[in-house]
């Protein structure tokens, strides 16, 4: 059996959109986790908890942006006849990338998160656009991963 270069560009995109879904959910696990123990000290903070619960959740939408991408752009250019041998390998490659930099920064962000949602009680929510503030910071590793790889699928001329 043989793999053709559509279905390695096709499982790249794959590998991309597990990665930011699982990285959106051990995010919004981990800070949900937190949320419920802060509402069970100050059920006025639910709003607080939400936002910075819900933050990891972009991860899942990059994901699928980066794999709508790879069905409709990357995948026909593969199986247009000018593309260059070894281009369906180089995209399940690029897909893991992608799907590491969403499902790491998609987890880390979500202990960001718990820690800031850990002291919304004790601030009285003060706390919140501090939390919010370093959560970006991991944020902009996803959006980076998101840039990098479509540039790299650029630079093999796929896009």
């Amino acid at each position: 059996m043989i793999i053709d270069a559509a279905s390695l560009a096709t499982l790249g995109g794959g590998i991309a959109l597990a990665g930011g879904l699982a990285g959106s959910s051990f995010g919004i696990g981990l800070s949900a986790c937190a949320g419920a123990a802060t509402l069970g000290q100050d059920r006025r903070q639910l709003r607080n908890v939400v936002i910075l619960a819900a933050l990891p959740l972009s991860r899942a939408f990059y994901a699928f942006i980066f794999m709508i991408l790879i069905q409709t752009s990357v995948v026909p250019a593969v199986v247009a006849a000018g593309a260059m041998p070894g281009s369906g390998l180089a995209v399940a490659a690029i897909g893991l990338i992608a799907g590491s930099a969403f499902g790491f920064s998609g987890t880390f962000q979500g202990g960001v998160c718990a820690a800031g949602i850990c002291f919304l009680a004790k601030t009285k929510g003060r706390l919140l656009t501090n939390a919010i503030m370093l959560a970006v910071f991991v944020e902009l590793l996803a959006v980076l991963g998101l840039v990098f790889c479509i540039m790299a699928l650029s630079m093999l001329g796929l896009m």
